[in-house]
């Protein structure tokens, strides 16, 4: 079972910046995509940012410049920095991880709170 250990989350004042972290274990196959999605309350779950394994990164034009999303491919973890975060960022963000396997299976974080508000 693979297992996603988020962190980072928190209150932020506009203009400022926060860290995210998800490291992924459990698995035994390789991992393709891996990445945040945010939501709302009142809205869909939306991409943040995804690396998958061979193409380029995957960002949300709104948070484009603005947010950086590195992984790590031996250790399974990845890092999003947000900065100069706006209140519209302000969501619920989730970790999220597909595998390199014939059912692709996909894999959530429980989420982490991030609030931008002065």
């Amino acid at each position: 079972q693979v297992q996603l250990a988020e962190s980072g989350g928190g209150l932020v004042q506009p203009g400022g910046s926060l860290t995210l972290s998800c490291a992924a274990s459990g698995t035994k196959f390789a991992i393709g995509d891996m990445g945040w999605y945010r939501q709302s309350p009142g809205k869909q779950r939306e991409i943040v940012a995804i690396i998958s394994r061979h193409n380029p990164n995957n960002r949300l034009d709104s948070v484009e410049g603005r947010f950086t999303l590195s992984r790590d491919v031996v250790k399974n973890t990845i890092t999003l920095q947000m900065y100069n975060m706006k209140p519209e960022d302000t969501a619920v963000y989730y970790c999220y991880v597909q595998l390199v396997n014939i059912r692709q299976d996909e894999y959530w974080g429980q989420g982490t709170q991030v609030t931008v508000s002065s």
